[in-house]
């Protein structure tokens, strides 16, 4: 081996080493870059969806999405640099908004306000830091079937979010009309395509490209409105600290404190699958407790600037899975570049910009992709009459109770009750599928898995 090839296979070597110094500029940028491809719609469209739920102007549109990208890039630079190796699990992770809170925070700013959200989700971080600092004792309540069952039903509930975007957003003058449908599908089509034909960047960017072909479409009909962009005169801002009155309705934050628990297993099982992926190896339980505590602790940073709940983002961990990348220099530029992104307000205001038709071309994908992930946990190891019960039983009870409107406020029914249960399909799947976990006898097989794992622990 010439001097030549044994320097290049040190300098690769770099990239594959969480500790490693920093890669060449030319490997740096494009492995950096094509993060935040995977990540960037994530980040800013749960904002836009929470943004018109609540009926926010333009502006707070704009803060909300500068808020989203300020946090994520705290949040990813935590998981990579600890504080005090308490707080940050010290792996090569995204975290940021995350979709996941999405049809429960539709339900509370619905009903509520934003301030509403703001306080439920101070509420939710704090559970969060709780499950992080249990998470040994807790985690065996929510084992694959469980967490399937509430994944798959998250993507479920957010199906008719896509199509409402699709067709041009609730309140919309020319809601269902061709026009709206045509740039949604044609950015459906283009995502579908560059994620399923496309390779490299284009493959990792399908989102990102198929929305800037639906935002072209969209201008040459029209659809674009630029006041928003044409109002911002500041350079560089930060968010505004508690624009939004913090609320505190407690059937609104019990009921996203249940998701919020929900989505600290789905760290677990991002984590896991980062190490596994890309380090050959399982985390420890201080990984695991340090990535969680972030996820609490920076909900309740974000409530307090606008922030929406954060989470690891999956399809980052799976560009992990497959390139095998986890220097952290790598992912630190991610987020340095989300960061200068969300400090530019003309950034974020074009942003605002994108029409809801484009949104939910886009995005319809990603939904599927949730619920397709929550398929794969649960039949795993093949369906069973037992599995079939857990999942059918919670799904059908979840998703049905919230598409019977006031079926659970009418008389006897004090009004927390329809808040925390009837307003949000997640909640009530959840419970429903630890509990018949819990109940219904397991099967023979399971039986004697468990049996070999607890004897292989004594041995």
């Amino acid at each position: 081996m010439n001097y030549t090839e044994k320097s290049e296979r040190d300098e690769n070597k770099v990239l594959y080493d969480f500790y490693g110094k920093c890669p060449k500029v030319a490997q740096l940028i494009p492995l950096s870059l094509q993060h935040v491809l995977a990540a960037v719609v994530g980040v800013v469209t749960p904002s836009i969806i929470i943004a018109n739920v609540c009926g926010l102007t333009d502006a707070e549109k704009t803060m909300l999405i500068q808020a989203a990208l300020i946090l994520t890039a705290i949040a990813t630079l935590l998981q990579l640099f600890p504080i005090f190796h308490k707080v940050g699990a010290g792996l090569p992770v995204i975290m940021g908004t995350s979709f996941a809170y999405v049809p429960t925070l539709e339900a509370i700013g619905a009903e509520f306000n934003i301030g509403t959200i703001m306080g439920a989700q101070i509420v939710g971080g704090c559970v969060a830091i709780l499950f992080g600092l249990f998470v040994k004792q807790i985690r065996k309540l929510f084992p694959d079937i469980v967490t399937g069952t509430v994944i798959f039903t998250i993507g479920l509930s957010l199906y008719p979010t896509a199509v409402r975007y699709m067709a041009g957003g609730s309140g919309s003058e020319s809601f269902g009309g061709a026009r709206n449908w045509l740039v949604a599908i044609v950015t459906f089509a283009v995502v579908l395509v560059f994620n399923n034909f496309a390779k490299g960047v284009l493959k990792l960017g399908s989102l990102f490209f198929g929305m800037i072909v639906g935002y072209v479409m969209s201008l040459a009909f029209g659809m674009v409105d630029f006041s928003n962009v044409a109002n911002t005169t500041s350079v560089i801002a930060i968010p505004q600290f508690m624009h939004f009155q913090i609320e505190f309705v407690p059937a609104a934050c019990a009921s996203l404190a249940i998701v919020y628990i929900v989505n600290s297993v789905q760290t677990i099982g991002d984590l896991t699958s980062t190490t596994m992926g890309g380090m050959d190896r399982i985390p420890t339980d201080r990984e695991l407790q340090g990535g969680i505590l972030t996820q609490g602790v920076m909900s309740i940073v974000g409530a307090f600037f606008g922030g929406l709940p954060t989470a690891t983002y999956s399809q980052n961990v799976g560009i992990v899975t497959v390139n095998k990348v986890v220097n952290r220099i790598v992912f630190a530029v991610s987020a340095l570049v989300l960061l200068a992104a969300g400090l530019i307000p003309g950034l974020s205001a074009i942003l605002t910009t994108i029409p809801q038709s484009v949104i939910g071309g886009a995005t319809l994908s990603v939904f599927a992709q949730i619920a397709m992930t929550g398929i794969r946990m649960f039949t795993k190891d093949g369906m069973t009459p037992r599995k079939t019960t857990v999942v059918g039983m919670s799904v059908a009870l979840g998703v049905g109770i919230t598409q019977v409107s006031g079926c659970l406020a009418g008389p006897g029914f004090p009004g927390w009750v329809h808040t925390v249960f009837g307003t949000s399909s997640v909640v009530v799947a959840t419970i429903m599928a630890i509990l018949l976990n819990l109940i219904l006898p397991k099967e023979q097989l399971q039986e004697e898995k468990e049996e070999d794992k607890n004897s292989s622990r004594v041995q």
